[in-house]
């Protein structure tokens, strides 16, 4: 009998590729990262059946920013308990207090360092799991 455990899965939304890049080199090794370049490509993967374990959203996007993103993922009565981490550039007052306010999972203001981010997503994860 195989002791191999699936992976927890991570959406990452960003629109930009160094982005992705960068957190998917740092997430591979431990879970399925899935990436989407918009916040309708990221509902585009949820609303075809994907439940992750955590999705990381970025704020600052065109079209559809992270804050319009997550309340259209909050309306999803499948996806309201996954915890949402808002991983960005923008470190102003207003943004951290906003997500607080919103139920954000956590705040992560790039650039990360790799372990505290690891172990930060980590948290996220066993937290959302213990709930469940």
């Amino acid at each position: 009998m195989s002791d191999i455990t699936e992976k927890k899965k991570i959406l990452m939304i960003d629109d930009t590729d160094f982005h992705l890049s960068i957190a998917k080199n740092m997430l591979k090794n431990d879970y399925e990262v899935i990436t989407a370049r918009s916040g309708k490509e990221g509902l585009d993967y949820l609303l075809k059946g994907l439940v992750p374990d955590i999705i990381l959203l970025d704020i600052i996007m065109p079209n559809m920013d992270g804050w319009e993103t997550s309340h259209k993922i909050r309306g999803i009565s499948l996806l309201q308990d996954v915890p949402i981490a808002f991983l960005t550039s923008s470190s102003e007052a207003e943004d951290v207090k906003y997500a607080q306010q919103i139920g954000a999972a956590d705040y992560i203001i790039k650039p990360y360092e790799k372990n505290d981010f690891l172990k930060r997503i980590k948290n996220i994860i066993e937290k959302y799991h213990k709930r469940k």
